[in-house]
């Protein structure tokens, strides 16, 4: 552990759902679901107000419509999340170029490293609480729970113990008694399946754990696993917050208003995605031996496969042959939202064939223009933002039997009126804003 409470846990609350609620005055207030709409869907997240019904992330959404049945069901729309995240890390590398991301939504800070007169807890502190103001003030109102520990493992529960929007900082010295009345599930990697294990030899709080012996903890759950408890039973953790500075891997993906369900369509998309990774893989001098694809289902469930070669390559043809093999063992029926193709393993130098074989470097892919189909009823899916010609921009509010209904309203405007128009209407269509090149990381 460290002499200072200089590790800040940042995590955005509801983070999902909060966005939905910001870019929809309507939801304000009110519960909101984010997840799969359909009956295999699972939820992503749920609102505060939803929370309180006892709807939470990883429910069935049939389970959470049985508890909250008025709630707001929505799909996700990741390019508004990714954008939120973007502003809320840019606050955080500039007060520190040590922040360690962990999802879209939450991030570790080293404040070792920021420029402070000192590591008091009143100076760490007044940080965090400035921080929390410039996230709620760039984000349009997204609020965070901050932790501030002597570890990146206590750091991350204070930040739990606020929450919504709260700040919680523990001294140097307090950790292990704030952590011993806690329930052992509270230490990361314990799970179910070991939560159970402890729970038969009698092992609930962090407190047992801790007057258990290494030897017995080896002997319960594997040496590995059982090393980890012991020392953060006894809140020693030592990892240091790492920044990602270095490209690990570049990737393409692509977000469809209408789910596909053509395997032919789907391997031309991936096809074409290949050649735009290793378009940027030779523009700045890579290449990379692990293909990787990332297919996103109608249901909101994220797939992802990979295929490592025992050489680097940036040739689209062989990423373009790997991705397209990695799609086959996926069940793919139900429909497809999303699909992306990445290559990691990277490396400036590409490997010459041994044997003089140049077949497959010098094939030639050949995509044609793809034509993703729209405007079919599954286009229209709950949450997701649309423009009319007339009425401007605003959110589905539902669709079904040839009617999709709107309301048309953003962050920027108040609760706006419901209209309803044939889904085939030409005056509507999906809105997206436009977006840069993603980042070679």
């Amino acid at each position: 552990m460290r002499p200072h409470a200089s590790v800040l846990h940042l995590d955005l609350d509801a983070f999902f759902a909060a966005v939905e609620q910001r870019d929809k005055p309507s939801l304000r207030g009110k519960p909101v679901v984010v997840g799969g709409v359909g009956g295999r869907g699972v939820v992503a997240t749920a609102s505060y107000e939803a929370r309180k019904y006892g709807v939470r992330s990883a429910m069935s959404t049939r389970e959470a419509r049985s508890r909250c049945p008025h709630a707001a069901f929505l799909t996700g729309r990741f390019h508004a999340y990714r954008a939120a995240s973007v502003t809320v890390m840019g606050i955080l590398r500039s007060v520190s170029p040590l922040v360690e991301p962990l999802s879209l939504d939450e991030a570790f800070v080293d404040l070792a490293h920021a420029d402070l007169p000192d590591l008091e807890v009143g100076t760490v502190s007044a940080v965090a609480e400035e921080l929390r103001r410039q996230v709620h003030e760039a984000t349009g109102g997204l609020t965070a729970s901050v932790g501030l520990g002597t570890s990146k493992f206590i750091a991350k529960v204070a930040s739990d113990l606020d929450k919504p929007d709260g700040l919680t900082v523990v001294p140097p010295g307090t950790e292990v008694a704030l952590l011993r009345p806690m329930h052992v599930t509270i230490i990361p990697g314990v799970g179910p399946a070991t939560a159970e294990r402890l729970r038969r030899a009698g092992i609930h709080t962090v407190a047992e754990l801790e007057s258990v012996s290494l030897e017995e903890l080896v002997r319960l759950v594997g040496k590995a696993h059982g090393t980890g408890l012991f020392h953060l039973a006894r809140a020693d953790d030592d990892r240091p917050v790492v920044a990602e500075r270095e490209a690990k891997s570049v990737s393409v993906e692509g977000t469809y208003d209408t789910d596909l369900t053509d395997r032919r369509l789907m391997e031309g998309l991936l096809s074409r995605q290949a050649g735009e990774v290793a378009e940027r893989l030779r523009k700045h001098g890579l290449s990379g031996r692990t293909v990787s694809i990332k297919v996103r289902l109608h249901d909101f469930t994220t797939l992802s496969r990979s295929s490592t070669l025992a050489s680097p390559t940036d040739s689209t043809a062989t990423i373009a042959r790997l991705a397209r093999g990695l799609l086959t063992d996926l069940d793919t029926s139900g429909g497809v939202r999303l699909l992306g193709v990445g290559v990691s393993g990277l490396a400036d130098w590409i490997q010459g064939d041994l044997f003089g074989d140049t077949t497959e470097q010098e094939e030639e892919v050949v995509v044609a223009e793809i034509e993703v189909p729209r405007s079919r009823r599954s286009t229209w899916a709950p949450g997701m933002d649309v423009v009319h010609a007339e009425m401007g921009r605003g959110w589905v509010w539902g669709a079904g039997r040839g009617v999709v209904t709107v309301r048309f309203e953003t962050a920027e405007t108040p609760a706006g009126p419901v209209r309803s128009y044939s889904d085939d209407d030409p005056a509507l269509s999906a809105w997206r804003p436009e977006e840069p090149d993603p980042p070679t990381a």
